[in-house]
């Protein structure tokens, strides 16, 4: 995923139905240089008719709608909308459910400002931030079916699913370039097949997360 354009900033839209989550948003964001707050609306369904310009979207999880957070998910990225999920965490089955979706990052609501503002700030570039709230979902989840790599294989999704290029792989593990990039495309189809999609790179980094090929957050 590419970074949004530098020419002008972020817009940012939240969907959340409780009023004081929009004004400390509002603020905390108002020293961000690279995005604008656009506004906020009670369900997706509204915000894609109120704010169909916006660009990353700060969802919270539980809505009074009712809706399903994996369709509210889909319906943004049918947008190209970016989407971080915003929780209280009152209900990790639906953390699980959103962690294995396209969202880049999950934050609780009783976390730092920082914490969220960080998110925005990877999000903005196309990256994925891993927090400790999708890492406990991803390493709770039962229904995980195990990637069975090779151990080049392995080496090559550690190092290439933290963001190094191929050529970088390459001359890490000493081998050519074509060798990882080979490996990349065997390792993509071992995970289509297991109904565990990584068509990108961010989809890679949560794959070597859930294997363990790559440390869970807040741990060694």
């Amino acid at each position: 995923m590419v970074p949004m354009s530098s020419s002008r900033p972020t817009r940012v839209a939240l969907v959340d139905d409780h009023a004081i989550v929009e004004v400390a948003l509002r603020a905390a964001l108002a020293d961000m240089s690279s995005v604008t707050f656009v506004g906020v609306s009670p369900t997706v369904h509204e915000l894609l008719a109120e704010h169909p310009d916006a660009e990353l979207v700060v969802l919270d999880l539980r809505l009074a709608d009712g809706s399903s957070p994996i369709s509210n998910v889909s319906a943004l990225r049918e947008r190209d909308m970016r989407v971080i999920a915003y929780t209280s965490g009152e209900d990790p089955y639906l953390v699980r459910l959103v962690a294995g979706t396209e969202v880049l990052g999950i934050v609780r609501k009783s976390a730092p400002v920082e914490v969220l503002l960080e998110t925005i700030r990877a999000a903005v570039d196309g990256e994925a931030l891993m927090s400790t709230e999708w890492a406990a979902a991803i390493d709770a989840d039962p229904e995980l079916s195990e990637a069975r790599l090779s151990p080049q294989e392995e080496s090559v999704l550690a190092l290439f699913a933290t963001g190094l290029k191929a050529q970088a792989v390459a001359a890490a593990l000493g081998i050519a370039v074509t060798a990882v990039e080979d490996h990349v495309r065997r390792i993509r189809v071992t995970y289509a097949r297991l109904g565990r999609a990584a068509p990108t790179k961010i989809d890679l980094y949560k794959r070597a997360i859930e294997d363990g090929f790559l440390p869970l957050p807040g741990r060694e």
